[in-house]
């Protein structure tokens, strides 16, 4: 499975807008699904269907 490294670019409610740091997809997620303390600029990983916090 592959690993990618996302930045959180926007938070609208429940849901975040993810940019991957390589290729600049973004994609809309749950913010249930992150960890807690999440915020606009946070920098995540995402491995093994789970995203965590890096920086």
């Amino acid at each position: 499975m592959e690993t990618k490294d996302y930045t959180v670019i926007k938070i609208e409610g429940e849901y975040a807008t993810l940019r991957d740091d390589k290729t600049k997809d973004e994609i809309f997620i749950a913010m249930a699904l992150l960890p807690l303390g999440v915020d606009i600029g946070s920098r995540l990983h995402y491995e093994m269907l789970e995203y965590t916090l890096i920086d």
